[in-house]
């Protein structure tokens, strides 16, 4: 019987498998795919991300220290500082490093195994995983739900369900000329935005998020790009992926902990989660260690968790939630007077200039954008949310 079952060998999973199985417990890591690396996802991520999964430059496409950002009606608002702040991934071998660094430590892998459900009994869980047309049963005292948004199987496992999520679609596509991240706001993304990041040489991916239609709302907007010659037109292959934007009630239960994606550990605001799902995954590998070497794998005593990364990203979550839901609804007119608005005073380069700017947090920045009489006025805010204090960045280390 393995001590820990980890179901999804994303970088939630594969950073949770690590951590035990180099603390010397039996690790056994379930992956639906072939091989490991998520498709749907724009992999960019910030410096903070970068040192705290010590990530090499190999792994890196490119390094970006400049964006544009384009309202409805297409006025550009471009934001650039000297030094890199964020980086473009190569998500497969990023997923491959992450999970070759699990193996060495000790953890197990078993692909093309996707787990049907999980049931909990009194000293033990029992997962059901179908691999090439069969069915088993896997034992172990406790399961690691990190296969990403699932909410069926919540609520199976009674862990409530996610309060909010939204759909995202992307494509690669090839983009010769294109030297910057772009990031659209309007119509080609009702309520969200779209994103166009340079990756390999000469190519891109492009992607969006919608409640409805994102496939819909992609083709449209790569037409249009291929049209105005900011891409090449081909045959795009455009996968999808449900992320949470409100977390579950619960993220954990008799012997089960869930990580990442799967537990709402996801900036409402951009929809990123590498980062803050390896935040989870520290705390929820600190959390069983000492559970396992205890014997106690209960609610009451897994509750840790819980308590631990919410004590880091609750509020984070909490602001970024209000921040994403007024933005759908301010409509395509309000928010091109808010691009005017930050243009005209000069509120864009304030904000580029301030230290405490921060790709992995967005709080300081929301709460520093409110501060400004003309933006609260365009935004309608008669009151900063959540009090209006300084919120300092919380630390990976609050949660070793």
């Amino acid at each position: 019987m393995y001590d820990v079952t980890v179901i999804g060998g994303g970088p939630a999973g594969s950073y949770t498998a690590g951590r035990l199985a180099g603390a010397g417990h039996r690790v056994l890591v379930l992956e639906k795919r072939a091989a490991v690396g998520k498709t749907c996802c724009a992999g960019i991520v910030g410096q903070e991300c970068i040192e705290a999964f010590d990530i090499p430059e190999d792994v890196i496409l490119r390094r970006l220290n400049s964006a544009t950002l384009y309202s409805p009606s297409g006025l550009p608002l471009h934001i650039e500082r000297p030094d890199p702040q964020a980086a473009i991934l190569d998500r497969a071998a990023f997923d491959n490093l992450l999970a070759r660094r699990a193996q060495a430590a000790g953890a197990a892998y078993h692909f093309e195994s996707r787990a049907v459900n999980v049931s909990v009994e009194k000293d033990k869980t029992i997962t059901t995983v179908a691999h090439q047309g069969r069915e088993e049963a896997i034992a172990s005292q406790a399961v690691v739900l990190a296969g990403g948004f699932n909410p069926s199987l919540l609520q199976r496992l009674g862990l409530g369900n996610y309060g909010d999520f939204t759909i995202g679609a992307q494509a690669e596509v090839s983009a010769p000329e294109l030297s910057e991240a772009e990031v659209w706001f309007g119509a080609v993304a009702p309520g969200f935005f779209a994103w166009l990041a340079p990756a390999a040489p000469g190519r891109a991916r492009a992607g969006l998020l919608a409640r409805q239609r994102p496939g819909h709302y992609l083709r449209e907007w790569l037409a249009a790009l291929a049209s105005r010659g900011k891409i090449t037109p081909e045959d795009w292959k455009i996968s999808y992926g449900g992320i949470p934007l409100r977390p579950p009630a619960r993220s954990f239960g008799e012997r089960l902990v869930v990580v990442g994606d799967a537990a709402g550990q996801v900036k409402p605001t951009s929809g990123g989660g590498i980062y803050y799902g390896r935040l989870g995954a520290a705390a929820a590998a600190a959390v069983l260690h000492e559970a396992l070497v205890d014997g106690d794998l209960s609610a009451r005593r897994l509750a840790r968790y819980q308590r631990a990364w919410r004590r880091v990203l609750g509020r984070e979550l909490r602001l970024g939630y209000w921040a994403r839901r007024l933005y759908e609804r301010l409509g395509d007119g309000r928010v091109d007077r808010l691009f005017e608005v930050v243009v005209r005073r000069g509120i864009d380069a304030a904000l580029l200039n301030a230290p405490d700017l921060s790709f992995d947090w967005h709080s300081q920045t929301i709460l520093r954008l409110l501060r400004y009489q003309a933006v609260a006025a365009v935004l309608n805010v008669a009151k900063l949310p959540f009090g209006s204090g300084r919120i300092d960045p919380p630390t990976a280390k609050r949660l070793e």
